[in-house]
């Protein structure tokens, strides 16, 4: 299980507690040929698990880095409990494993520990029970054997559990994870999704981005379709409907009618971008 908060959370930045975990208002964000995001709007609630879809290019990465508060946003605003990203501890965002230097020279229990600096701040350095709650976060993840490995040593399905192991450290209330299934066989997405039923039980919102379709619709509350505008957002089966499908995708995606309902066949064009 993952292990309780201490009693009282720090935070740098004030949650109104009446307000959903994630409001996105009107986002837009325009680069020097084109607009990324065009008027997007949605708010997220506490505990809530949505994936976030689309073809390549179509936003995805953008929005996340938005959310986190690494990049400004055009127009439009974003809102995490009321207030603006900027400053809040309580949001961990997970890039894509390419975005990540893995030649570096620090340790899983370095990086779990980095999730740590918002409650300890920066230039002070952890205490013991900073230590202990890096080895408990470790240990929930099935990665505690590994607290002195180089990260480079990792394989996919352990780098992604050392970042959700750094989630878990920072205490975050929002955790945006950028295609953290790419690559993964099915034992080690299997993983992932147990650890994040565990989030859920903790009221911790969960956002994912994904080009996988039907783990999309079997595996989340809510999807959210994306292709520079925001195309719908809603439970799979309201959403992941032809028309929209093909709106946001082309001819690039072969659906096939079955009795269980609508199946993606393949989606050749999404890998990577933003």
């Amino acid at each position: 299980m993952i292990p309780e908060q201490e009693p009282t959370v720090k935070r740098s930045t004030p949650h109104d507690t009446d307000a959903p975990i994630l409001e996105v208002s009107h986002l837009t964000v325009q680069y020097e040929n084109h607009a990324a995001l065009d008027d997007v709007s949605f708010d997220l609630v506490g505990g809530e698990r949505i994936a976030v879809v689309g073809p390549n290019g179509a936003g995805k990465s953008t929005l996340f880095q938005v959310i986190a508060g690494v990049m400004e946003p055009t127009a439009g605003e974003v809102r995490v409990a009321g207030q603006c990203p900027g400053g809040h501890i309580c949001i961990a965002y997970v890039p894509q494993r390419s975005q990540v230097d893995w030649s570096f020279p620090v340790t899983v229990a370095d990086v779990v520990m980095m999730g740590r600096i918002g409650q300890v701040g920066l230039w002070r350095r952890p205490g013991r029970r900073d230590r202990e709650r890096v080895h408990q976060c470790l240990g929930v993840v099935g990665m505690d054997a590994y607290a002195d490995r180089q990260i480079g040593e990792l394989s996919g399905g352990q780098q992604q559990r050392m970042f959700i192991a750094r989630a878990l450290a920072q205490e975050a209330e929002l955790v945006l994870m950028d295609e953290p299934l790419n690559g993964l066989d099915v034992a080690a997405q299997e993983d992932i999704f147990h650890i994040l039923s565990e989030l859920r039980q903790r009221q911790v919102t969960v956002m994912v981005a994904t080009h996988d379709l039907n783990m999309a619709s079997e595996r989340f509350d809510r999807v959210l379709l994306l292709s520079g505008r925001l195309l719908g957002v809603g439970r799979p089966d309201v959403v992941f409907v032809p028309e929209l499908l093909q709106e946001a995708y082309g001819g690039h995606l072969r659906m096939v009618e079955t009795e269980g309902g609508l199946m993606v066949l393949s989606d050749t064009c999404c890998h990577g971008g933003v």
